[in-house]
């Protein structure tokens, strides 16, 4: 039975290109998990864009000698770029500074204040000394009071994962310039977290066994920590607060942290406004039977797992005070918060300001896309903390991809189109043959069940045990060696045609520019897997903008369908490019000392 699939990816920051560790959390996991989605007969709807709002664009576009505006228009754009060159398959990826976004931030606020779980409370606030600007909690750092860990941010500890307040650091200090912040005394809306305790927890116990344990856990130890949290900064670049006395003032501005998260809402909201049906969204947000699917990295589990579904409790009237769903209806919480750990890179993290980093952009001016999606799925930070190198790039991409997968398609289809131009029938089946088949066929519903649960790593290694098998077999059988028995020769490179079909199937949610290519290779017609397309759209307020969208409904599902005998075959290119070992020096010597 079809179900909707919300996909709901982290929205990258625009105040720079995004580089392959973060990609590598929010990007190629929902985009596989989509793909598979939509091959099952789901109705996904995959969305995100950029998050714009917050001190930090401010403190980029300083430096660019631009206004926040511009600098959100111009990394955007970059980043729009690299998502949909690298095959991520958002239905929309919008951003934070439309007007559709304001005004359904807005709605969530005035729902939540209505219900009572928003609060205005005067606080301490860091200050900037030489430029008199709000800094934002995550640019202080300072020793945690807590566990005494030297680097703990202005909101959380990365070392025991705290929520904090900047002022209960010790010794804080901005990272923008190093100095020490001021604290001064200053009035803000407070999301009431506690009000939702009891609630929160009910529905994170309910979600063991479901979710990876590293995210249960650390949303669940979060909870004896639940302390109201602000959701507006003295800013004025961001999202008016809409209420009287309050949206008139110019240094007042909803915190990035908070609209962000609302953007899974307004990019669906937008997304059926673009598509012809306004109220299709709710599809996807209303009924009981849909399920959600938040990607992102481990350092915004808590904004996913604990505080935005609070803000939905809270304007579904749900929490600790009860009160009535919001004008948009009641919303459904998160089914499951899929977190990655982190990337690191040749054992250092990624750091733009010391160049140990390779940009998103940059990586597929040299490199394929499928390639790293492929190292990504197969060795990326799924469950831990793991380390891109090189070395390790190169050997899977030379010894997976081309020696072991492109090598499979490309001796299959060569022989079977010199020697017969066509697909070949097959004759009477061997043992062999069969339990071939049979092995290709079986990994189905196995890979299916990997992909269901978020297990990538799981699914694209069952799926290459096919491929290796299906090496050895055409190595056993020997094809090229039997010349006077044409029938057994049609029979074995129509059996491992079959595996190369299943297997190009298998791997479309993880390799779709490949499989597109060995789908059109065996004579198929039309698409094969949809792949995304910028197009430039105009706001309410004329502005006009890059997002990325694309139709999927192609011929990709999740079986296993015979191939079409006298199909005609020409031989085949490359499926991947073979790496000069010499890239491993030269990426090497890229990098920042």
């Amino acid at each position: 039975m079809s179900q909707h699939i919300l996909t709901a990816v982290a929205w990258p920051y625009a105040n720079g290109p995004r580089h392959i560790g973060h990609v590598s959390g929010f990007g190629v996991p929902s985009d596989v998990f989509s793909r598979y989605q939509r091959m099952a007969g789901n109705k996904v709807l995959m969305v995100s864009g950029t998050d714009e709002h917050g001190t930090p664009i401010q403190v980029q576009a300083d430096k660019e000698g631009l206004t926040a505006r511009e600098l959100a228009d111009r990394y955007n754009r970059v980043i729009v770029e690299d998502l949909q060159a690298l095959g991520l398959s958002y239905d929309l990826f919008t951003r934070t500074t439309t007007e559709n976004h304001y005004a359904v931030t807005q709605e969530i606020f005035k729902g939540l204040h209505a219900n009572g779980y928003i609060f205005p409370q005067t606080t301490m606030g860091a200050i900037s000394p030489s430029t008199g600007r709000t800094l934002p909690d995550r640019y202080i750092e300072g020793t945690c009071p807590i566990c005494g860990y030297e680097s703990a941010r202005g909101d959380q500890c990365d070392n025991c994962g705290n929520q904090l307040d900047p002022i209960q650091l010790i010794n804080p200090v901005s990272k923008v310039n190093g100095e020490t912040p001021i604290f001064v005394e200053t009035e803000h809306f407070m999301l009431d977290l506690p009000a939702f305790a009891e609630v929160l927890a009910s529905w994170l116990s309910s979600k063991e066994g479901d979710w990876r344990p590293n995210v249960l856990k650390f949303a669940l130890n979060m909870l004896g920590d639940m302390h109201p949290r602000a959701i507006s900064r003295d800013l004025d670049w961001g999202v008016p607060i809409p209420l009287e006395g309050w949206s008139d003032q110019a240094n007042k501005r909803l915190y990035v942290w908070f609209d962000a998260v609302i953007g899974y809402l307004s990019a669906s909201i937008e997304w059926a406004r673009r598509s012809g049906d306004p109220e299709a969204w709710r599809q996807w947000w209303q009924d009981p039977e849909a399920l959600g699917y938040y990607f992102m990295g481990k350092d915004n589990i808590v904004f996913h797992a604990e505080i935005w579904p609070a803000m939905l409790l809270g304007y579904n009237g749900q929490g600790a005070r009860d009160g009535e769903p919001g004008s948009l209806g009641a919303l459904n919480l998160p089914s499951e918060v899929v977190s990655s750990e982190f990337l690191t890179m040749e054992g250092r993290k990624f750091s733009s300001s010391r160049s140990v980093v390779i940009y998103v952009r940059d990586f597929l001016e040299r490199y394929d896309a499928d390639a790293l999606r492929y190292y990504i799925a197969v060795a990326g930070p799924e469950n831990q903390d793991t380390d891109f190198t090189w070395s390790e790039f190169l050997n899977r991409n030379n010894g997976e991809l081309v020696a072991a997968w492109g090598n499979l398609v490309n001796r299959s289809i060569s022989m079977a189109a010199k020697n017969f131009g066509v697909i070949p029938e097959a004759g009477e089946l061997s043992d062999a043959d069969r339990a071939m088949l049979e092995r290709s066929r079986a990994a189905f519903p196995k890979v299916a069940a990997e992909f269901q649960h978020c297990r990538f790593k799981n699914a694209t290694n069952e799926a290459f045990e096919v491929i290796r098998e299906a090496n050895r077999y055409l190595a056993e059988q020997e094809p090229w060696k039997i010349k006077d028995d044409p029938a057994r020769v049609k029979t074995i490179l129509h059996v491992a045609l079959q595996v190369v079909d299943d297997a190009k199937t298998l791997l479309t949610p993880v390799l779709p520019n490949s499989s597109n290519k060995i789908y059109a290779m065996l004579g198929g017609t039309g698409v094969w897997s949809g792949m995304p397309e910028i197009q430039e759209v105009t706001d309410d307020d004329g502005r006009t903008y890059p997002i990325i969208t694309g139709s999927y409904d192609g011929a990709a599902r999740w079986e296993s369908s015979p191939i079409r005998v006298g199909s005609p075959l020409a031989p085949p290119t490359p499926l991947f490019v073979k790496l000069d070992p010499k890239i491993v020096e030269e990426e090497l010597a890229r990098l920042g000392e």
